[in-house]
């Protein structure tokens, strides 16, 4: 019934470009409404209970392939990629999206939780329907960072790339339901942005090539300093509502843990280290942006501590496996290494990780949840 009444609001506004303009005008103010009668009706029972006269009505994300729901599908680019099997293996019907994992991720579990919509789309998802703006969208790119050259590197949409998408997504939302809502929805939507794993595992130490320039006291300055101006520029584009997600425990990866933990698989100790020295930084800068923004709720999202807790006291919360990924040997495969080819482990729900950088769907599901009614109020 959802889907029928999306494709017909989908073929009207196809309709409505054709009309003369008087006689366009009106109809679109019709379509408007129809609009926001189906995300009234049609929203998912959220968990998360909102005080009385607050509305969340959209979830907008940024970042990077913990958030991705598919934007780099099309990207030939990029090694960033999963749209094939085993990725999407516990996803409806084991279809694979260009989500990161075996099943939903992070973007997905905060619009359900909302009682926004189940599913978060892609914003360059080829089927995305003129209905699905209203609600949200991602705008998150597997491999990019705070770092420009992060994203270079991984030939990923960058964060000013993922701005010029929202610059396109509020013109588009502007066209559907008028300025005036537009406006209400930036302001009132939760936007969230996950960025930094990648600047610091892959530029600065696998790759080197932040490391002949600086040391990381300095590199967590210029990624701090990129956060910042990033956060500056989407408040001026109408978001008001602002989660910024922790640096996670990298070093604890798979891929971590199999080049530099030795033979016992310890967590990499200097990427655990940087991770927590930019997410001190981070921290401040936030508080910061709050004092001289009138009216910014920006927030920060501790994930390091909870996620931590999970991956080295793994067995607390049911797992067997901690330290691998499902997918081949779970030491070093991600993206486009971890493919049909690959085997996969018997059950998904034994394992912290399902690739060797991304954790299992039933980890979000435990993560999640918790951290948005931690700091949901402080967005309010």
């Amino acid at each position: 019934m959802q889907l029928m009444e999306q494709n017909s609001i989908n073929t009207t506004m196809d309709l409505l470009m054709k009309l003369p303009s008087p006689l366009s005008s009106i109809c679109t103010l019709v379509v408007r409404l129809m609009l926001l009668l189906l995300v009234v009706c049609c929203k998912t029972k959220g968990v998360v209970e909102l005080p009385p006269n607050v509305s969340i009505p959209a979830v907008l994300v940024f970042g990077d392939s913990i958030m991705d729901t598919g934007n780099n599908n099309n990207n030939t680019q990029t090694l960033a990629k999963c749209n094939f099997p085993p990725y999407g293996k516990n996803f409806r019907g084991g279809i694979p999206t260009g989500r990161f994992g075996n099943g939903k991720v992070p973007s997905d579990f905060v619009a359900e939780e909302l009682g926004i919509k189940e599913l978060l789309p892609a914003f360059l998802d080829p089927n995305l329907k003129p209905s699905d703006l209203v609600t949200g969208v991602c705008f998150a790119s597997g491999g990019s960072g705070y770092d420009p050259l992060t994203s270079k590197l991984a030939a990923a949409i960058s964060l000013s790339g993922q701005i010029d998408m929202f610059k396109e997504y509020i013109r588009k939302l502007k066209g559907l339901v008028g300025e005036d809502r537009t406006n209400f929805i930036l302001a009132n939507s939760i936007v969230l942005v996950v960025q930094g794993s990648n600047d610091i595992s892959n530029t600065y130490f696998l790759s080197h090539a932040r490391e002949v320039q600086y040391d990381i006291p300095h590199y967590t300055d210029l990624m701090v300093n990129s956060a910042s101006n990033f956060l500056e520029e989407i408040y001026q584009l109408g978001a008001r509502r602002v989660g910024v997600f922790s640096a996670p425990p990298i070093g604890c990866v798979p891929f971590q843990r199999t080049i530099l933990g030795g033979i016992t698989r310890k967590c990499a100790d200097k990427y655990n280290d940087a991770a927590k020295l930019f997410n001190s930084k981070l921290s401040n800068v936030i508080s910061s942006l709050n004092r001289n923004l009138p009216n910014a709720r920006m927030v920060y999202l501790d994930v390091y501590n909870p996620l931590l807790d999970i991956i080295v006291n793994y067995q607390n919360y049911g797992f067997k496996v901690g330290d691998k990924g499902c997918c081949g040997t779970g030491k070093i495969e991600a993206a486009v290494f971890c493919n049909p080819l690959d085997a996969t482990c018997l059950d998904v729900e034994d394992y912290v990780f399902w690739d060797s950088f991304h954790p299992s769907e039933n980890v979000y599901k435990m993560l999640v949840p918790p951290v948005l009614r931690k700091y949901l109020y402080q967005f309010l």
